[in-house]
């Protein structure tokens, strides 16, 4: 049996805000729903642990946190206060 293969949405790809940039990761496995990750400047990883149906489900999701919870919060999983 051959390994699922992995696909990588073409939503992926870096997200700046201010001076800050994040790598966004949004991918499957074959017969999957869809993971959304973020990896900052220093490789530290955060995974939604909610699945997505589409790729576009996934990086709306990404960019609703950003709006409302800033980048910070995006990839800390931690509100941050702003002013």
């Amino acid at each position: 049996m051959a390994d699922p293969k992995l696909i990588t949405s073409p939503l992926s790809g870096p997200f700046t805000e201010g001076d800050m940039t994040v790598d966004v990761q949004i991918y499957r496995l074959e017969d999957t729903q869809w993971t959304l990750e973020v990896v900052d400047g220093e490789g530290i990883s955060t995974v939604w642990d909610d699945q997505f149906e589409t790729a576009a489900d996934a990086k709306a999701e990404f960019l609703r946190t950003v709006a409302e919870e800033g980048l910070v919060a995006a990839i800390s999983g931690e509100p941050v206060a702003r002013h």
